[in-house]
């Protein structure tokens, strides 16, 4: 009945939704050989999570067991796999096997579904658990090819490489560089960082919870439900801090810069790690350790552009050449096309990558006019910069059973969301997203090329809670084959 692609955060909770709601035939396809989705991926040095961790979790399976107030990667992995095991979802999931396309058939009512390898696979609904950041984004710099020493994105970490005494070349400083820099610092013999545009740091307050913290979470359920509910809270009334030029985004504009000149004296360091734009912009990083990284003696901070990569170096626009032995990018992912490469064909033939050529657009995030029983998680417009993208995640899920079940209950093949609901929905979102600073003047992964933002949330996630809490059929059109 449902088949689900990727075994992440969404893959699973979709499966463990489905099952809680009697709705047991379905399968999950996985490209990798194990549960995860990015924290499977991301397993870089230091690579964790900037959403505490018990609002980082299922709201149905809190875990007292957490070992910091914000959880490592390995952790996170392990719950998942705890999650997969205890809802026996490994039954249900073919690893190994990765989805080249999906092509709709109207007048029967299902979804053919294609691996890579050319076997297809027939669905009445298709939920795509892939999320924005599934493809590591590697800049195509001029002479890369030529570089002899080991080079590798953060997204896919070379483990059997020994960063230990080598001249490492960091390209890109984003929240994954935040992470690994002052990890692979500690022994590289030197560090340097190609900045192209300052971030804007807050501290991650971070520690360790004792076992008597441990303790007390396995006695007290409701004690960890209360410390969600309390950390959500305080997160949710941070969005106001990306509202343009709100009393908000000025005290955290404060609080940022006062934690850069209390950890970096060097008044030229300190004006390369000034950020030119109006925070929030693009993603504001937490981290406790990062400044404290970059004044190291051997790491040097370069924000001349790059003009080409060497056999042995990286060549600045200054002309200075720096050498290097490791290339570690840390630049990202594609994030705007969504499920891009696939190719997805609705109603008519329609390819759903032509009709987002000027930027995706969903309905909720969750459904597309024209692409029937095609449930998106973690799509358009349904990133946060303030809050836990889990809680977002939930949301979705439970739109998109209720829809399944639907289906279900009134005999109906398929279900489209009406054009004019879509196209109305998303009109109202960006005139929101434009009172927002992620509109501001800076390029961000939150939007195109051409300045359209297509992976934030306009508002709190309250908001959107309670427009997915009960689809409004009256959005929909159903349809018998």
């Amino acid at each position: 009945d449902v088949a689900i692609l990727g075994a992440g955060v969404s893959g699973l909770c979709m499966g463990i939704q489905l099952i809680e709601a009697g709705i047991e035939s379905f399968a999950i396809f996985e490209k990798s050989q194990d549960v995860g989705g990015t924290w499977l991926d991301n397993s870089y040095p230091g690579s964790g999570c900037d959403v505490p961790s018990h609002l980082y979790s299922f709201s149905f399976e809190p875990n007292p067991e957490w070992s910091r107030a914000f959880s490592p990667q390995p952790e996170i992995q392990r719950y998942l796999r705890h999650c997969a095991e205890k809802y026996d979802l490994f039954t249900m999931i073919r690893f190994g096997t990765e989805i080249a396309g999906a092509r709709f058939d109207e007048h029967a009512g299902l979804w053919h579904i294609r691996t890579s390898t050319g076997e297809e696979i027939t669905a009445k609904a298709l939920v795509s658990g892939l999320g924005q950041l599934n493809r590591p984004h590697v800049p195509d710099l001029p002479g890369l090819a030529s570089f002899e020493g080991t080079s590798f994105h953060s997204a896919r970490w070379d483990h059997q490489h020994d960063l230990a005494g080598e001249r490492v070349a960091v390209i890109g400083n984003g929240a994954s560089a935040l992470q690994f820099i002052p990890e692979i610092a500690k022994t590289a013999q030197r560090v340097t960082v190609f900045q192209r545009s300052a971030n804007w740091v807050i501290p991650r307050n971070d520690r360790r919870f004792s076992e008597a913290d441990k303790a007390r979470f396995r006695r007290h359920p409701l004690l960890v439900r209360a410390l969600r509910a309390f950390i959500w809270s305080m997160l949710e009334i941070r969005f106001l801090a990306f509202l343009r030029e709100s009393w908000f985004s000025r005290r955290m504009t404060r609080m940022a810069t006062a934690y850069l000149h209390a950890q970096v004296s060097d008044p030229v360091l300190r004006a390369k790690l000034t950020p030119d734009y109006p925070i929030g912009c693009k993603r504001i990083l937490i981290s406790d350790d990062y400044y404290q990284a970059l004044v190291r003696p051997n790491v040097e901070v370069v924000s001349e552009p790059i003009e080409r990569v060497t056999r042995d170096a990286v060549m600045t626009t200054d002309g200075v050449a720096r050498p290097a032995d490791t290339i570690v990018f840390g630049t990202g992912f594609e994030t705007t096309g969504f499920l891009a490469p696939l190719t997805i064909e609705g109603l008519g033939g329609a390819k759903l990558d032509a009709i987002w050529r000027d930027g995706a657009e969903a309905y909720l995030g969750v459904t597309v006019a024209g692409f029937p029983n095609l449930f998106l998680l973690y799509g358009p417009n349904t990133n946060l910069g303030h809050n836990s993208i889990i809680f977002m995640i939930e949301c979705q899920v439970g739109y998109a059973v209720q829809c399944i079940a639907e289906l279900r209950k009134r005999h109906a093949s398929w279900l489209d969301v009406r054009r004019d609901v879509m196209d109305h929905y998303n009109q109202r979102l960006q005139a929101a997203l434009a009172k927002t600073t992620w509109t501001a003047g800076c390029s961000s992964w939150y939007k195109t090329a051409s300045g359209k933002v297509v992976n934030n949330w306009s508002g709190f996630t309250t908001d959107y809670w309670r427009r997915t809490r009960h689809p409004n059929w009256r959005d929909y059109r159903f349809v018998r084959a």
